[in-house]
């Protein structure tokens, strides 16, 4: 699993920071997470291809998550784009990137799907098989989702010394990867267990931004092993965070750590703010396994 960084500070795009924009790469699929003002330069200097990106999801319909989506989607049909593009997001996106397509007489070049979002509970928004998609709701000052992104268990590992010990066919291997137990000739069921290796573990990556404090989140990103959540502001604050529904560094980590994550990766920071060190230091005071996000920086897991 492969997380970069394209944007990730508040508000206004400066000459040496960009909004929120994230590419996740899971089980050789990519998807854009949130689309700022500017993301489409961000994927060419990160040297992300554009015909690999199928899946949209935008949080929620404040400029600095969306001003570069209409961009991004013109600039898909310049290239002569064919496949079929998603976008998921607030009700009222596919409005809005309609009007700016009639108005510019600029209509793509390929099949544009929208998926409008208008539940207050966690729902499956994509699934295939190999990744499945979920909204964690979020409270902010207007309608915002999260979303967590799930790893399917894959196949099992052959345990190739057993199978050779039984003397079993390779017809019944795929059924082996799959769990299945094997009877032989004679009747004897050989179980799975026996003969393979448990998968590698599937991962998960949950992106929680924008939002105030907010625990109801906590069962929908239990054990999780990344997670990414705002931090625009430090504790000194809070109260602003507060009014306006945003998180501090501390509080990111409190979530973290109440829902059992592996990591933390910060992100959303306000530019008030002379350098993000102070962030991290904040936040490992309650959650040591803490990351820092900046544009351009890609985690590995």
């Amino acid at each position: 699993m492969k997380l970069t960084i394209l944007g990730c500070y508040a508000a206004t795009p400066r000459t040496i920071t960009n909004p929120t924009s994230q590419v996740l790469e899971i089980r050789n699929r990519l998807f854009l997470i949130d689309c700022g003002e500017g993301t489409q330069v961000q994927l060419r200097k990160n040297k992300i291809k554009f015909s690999k990106i199928n899946h949209i999801f935008i949080s929620h319909l404040h400029g600095d998550h969306l001003y570069g989506l209409i961009g991004t989607i013109s600039t898909f049909s310049l290239l002569g784009r064919t496949t079929d593009l998603h976008i998921y997001g607030p009700k009222g996106i596919k409005e809005l990137i309609l009007l700016q397509l009639k108005l510019t007489e600029s209509w793509t070049t390929y099949k544009l799907f929208f998926h409008e979002l208008e539940s207050k509970e966690s729902e499956v928004i994509f699934e295939d098989n190999k990744v499945i998609v979920k909204t964690i709701p979020l409270k902010h000052r207007v309608y915002t989702n999260g979303f967590l992104f799930q790893e399917k268990p894959g196949d099992r590992k052959l345990n190739v010394e057993a199978v050779q010990q039984y003397n079993i066919h390779t017809a019944y291997f795929q059924k082996i990867k799959g769990g299945g137990d094997v009877t032989l000739d004679d009747g004897t069921v050989i179980k799975n267990k026996e003969l393979s290796f448990d998968p590698i573990p599937s991962m998960s990556y949950a992106f929680c931004s924008d939002t105030v404090y907010h625990e109801d989140v906590l069962p929908i990103i239990k054990d999780v092993d990344v997670l990414y959540h705002e931090s625009t502001f430090l504790e000194s604050e809070a109260a602003l965070a507060l009014k306006t529904l945003h998180s501090t560094a501390k509080e990111a980590a409190t979530i973290a750590l109440k829902a059992n994550a592996k990591k933390l990766i910060l992100g959303h920071y306000s530019t008030r703010y002379d350098g993000i060190e102070r962030f991290k230091v904040e936040a490992e005071t309650v959650f040591p396994n803490t990351l820092l996000g900046d544009d351009g920086r890609s985690f590995e897991f």
